[in-house]
């Protein structure tokens, strides 16, 4: 495999009343109703057109607070280890994380949001339309998390992550 930096600039910064990762709901679920704002540069305003049609968009942004990675970790909702890439865990190889949000309105280069999972003052890679025709699937598994995703509504961190 060929290896090659990648380098990427946040677009803008993600506003949420988490000021700590502790105690934070650990998906968008379990955050219904939370409200924040997503603060983008001005120069990327002019890519905000239409964006007001849609009622859900995509956040990609990065994990700032994480440092390192484990490739077997106990996630939120289990005290089984497991292999990162079968979890949501922050700290992986890329700290890449994502979360569907509700769009509330738009004013000017602010996106006001709900559903909000995300630690106050994470940097924003980018924003996507969430278009149920080209998200959902059918006939899905969801793997260990089978008998334990309905514990996502009450799920909070609890800093097993943290540096």
């Amino acid at each position: 495999m060929q290896t090659q930096s990648i380098v990427y600039r946040p677009i803008g910064i993600i506003h949420s009343p988490y000021r700590d990762v502790a105690d934070m709901p650990i998906q968008p679920t379990g955050a219904t109703g939370v409200a924040g704002t997503v603060a983008v540069d001005e120069k990327y305003q002019e890519g905000f057109k239409d964006i007001d049609g849609f009622s859900h968009l995509i956040l990609i942004y990065f994990f700032h607070l994480s440092r390192g990675f484990s490739l077997q970790v106990k996630p939120f909702m289990d005290d089984v280890e497991r292999g990162v890439f079968a979890t949501r865990a922050p700290r992986r190889p890329n700290p890449v994380g994502l979360s569907v949000v509700r769009l509330v309105r738009v004013e000017g280069s602010v996106l006001h949001i709900e559903d909000v999972d995300i630690v106050d003052g994470t940097p924003l890679l980018d924003v996507k339309p969430y278009v149920p025709l080209f998200d959902i699937r059918q006939d899905i598994k969801i793997g260990w998390l089978a008998d334990r995703g309905r514990g996502v509504f009450h799920a909070r961190a609890d800093g097993r992550f943290r540096s």
